[in-house]
């Protein structure tokens, strides 16, 4: 009971606080609100970046490898020359691992072409990504489909004249949503569409950019470029394991069977590197700890000011409530009572200070996601972290001066 009327009296004399001088009080709050707000601003930005950057490289999948020229973990303008120097991964890399294999569920190699031009009558789409994959693309990088299918085993086969298109450039060409079936003509050739991908949507780092793209069956783009060892064409295997195995035990097992495919030696170094999504987000998670650092420091310069104008604040409710404070011990009130009921006030004002920068935080985010096309947002650990911070910074900043006033002597408060 006491407990209670402890926080319906710090309540009432913390409203009594911000409506008597509305401007002292809007003041007073704005520090510790605007610390909150770099605080949680900065956690929630970096949380929101590094779970959409994460989800861009995790569509390559877990539990794949990608067999290419330079490795992820290293600047490709650090070694340049050694890298282009190095044969492109082909068909026989593939066929070797399809054939020999243990620990691989599937393999699929693919080539890339950036900024191209496709067309239909007279309308034209500027620099899509055009992709040439063979048979087991889709069961090593999950593709969805809006309207129609994947290639037949035939079509690879026979390198047929068919592409798949991504959402956005398939929007682009039929803009009523009448893709497949239709002809275009890309680098020459004419093609008949047979499928049209989901949409992927917006995200920060588009590692392959779907909806822009366009797949061609391996055989097909092999009509329309040279595509050997030495090629400048962007070329990879990639090599989804079977369920439950082992990625560090299946690297080995692939450089065992491409070293001898490429007439490696056994002391000679290897001229491919075998990457996965986890050497990047690796990479993420280090960088955002750091920003995340070093946004919590800033917030807390801000809310050490906040703290010192709640302190004065209730420095000026003591005084002003002196009298009060006699008059309360004299009837009664025990110093611990006083003590909660100071320290409460603080914590209250705090309080609404920080929800107040949180409601700051989750409107910028708000406008932000809107703006730049992908979610950004407050979670629940942010806004706890939040509503934590606002009570520490209350009992830091309300500890001297609930003291002070417990401290008081009856008589000579009543007196003032």
């Amino acid at each position: 009971m006491i407990v209670f009327r402890v926080l319906k009296e710090s309540l009432r004399q913390a409203e009594q606080q911000l409506v008597s001088n509305k401007l002292r009080s809007f003041l007073t709050l704005l520090g510790i609100t605007i610390g909150i707000f770099c605080v949680i601003a900065v956690l929630s930005a970096v949380d929101s970046l590094e779970d959409n950057l994460v989800e861009s490289f995790e569509k390559l999948g877990n539990d794949v490898l990608y067999i290419d020229k330079n490795t992820w973990t290293e600047d490709p303008g650090t070694n340049y020359w050694k890298y282009m120097a190095r044969p492109s991964p082909n068909l026989e890399d593939l066929k070797a691992i399809q054939r020999k294999s243990k620990l691989a569920q599937f393999a699929s190699l693919s080539v890339f072409i950036p900024s191209s031009q496709i067309k239909t009558g007279r309308t034209y789409v500027e620099g899509a990504y055009f992709a040439g994959i063979t048979e087991d693309y889709d069961r090593v990088i999950k593709m969805e489909f809006e309207d129609g299918r994947y290639f037949s085993s035939a079509e690879f086969q026979n390198g047929s004249d068919q592409i798949i298109v991504g959402n956005k450039l398939a929007t682009g060409l039929f803009p009523r949503g009448d893709a497949v079936g239709k002809e275009v003509k890309a680098m020459g050739r004419k093609f008949t569409i047979v499928g049209v991908l989901k949409i992927e949507g917006a995200s920060l780092i588009n590692i392959m950019p779907v909806d822009e793209a366009a797949f061609f069956p391996y055989k097909t783009m092999r009509k329309m470029i040279n595509i050997n060892s030495n090629s400048s064409w962007g070329t990879m295997l990639n090599v989804k394991a079977k369920r439950g195995e082992d990625l560090e035990e299946m690297k080995y097992e692939l450089a065992s069977i491409i070293r001898p495919v490429r007439g490696l030696k056994p002391r000679d170094e290897d001229n491919f590197a075998i990457n996965q999504v986890t050497m990047l987000t690796s990479i993420i998670e280090s960088v955002f700890k750091v920003l995340n650092i070093a946004g919590f420091v800033i917030g807390l310069f801000a809310m050490l000011v906040g703290a010192f104008g709640v302190a004065n604040i209730m420095f000026v409710s003591v005084k002003e409530r002196t009298p009060l404070i006699g008059i309360k011990m004299a009837l009664g009130a025990k110093r611990y009572f006083i003590l909660l009921e100071y320290l409460a006030e603080a914590v209250i004002l705090c309080l609404v200070g920080g929800i107040a920068g949180l409601l700051m935080v989750w409107g910028i985010l708000s406008l932000f996601s809107i703006i730049l096309h992908f979610e950004m947002y407050i979670s629940m650990t942010n806004i706890l972290i939040g509503v934590i911070l606002s009570i520490i910074i209350g009992i830091i900043s309300g500890i001297v001066p609930a003291l002070h006033a417990s401290r008081m002597d009856p008589v000579e408060a009543i007196r003032k």
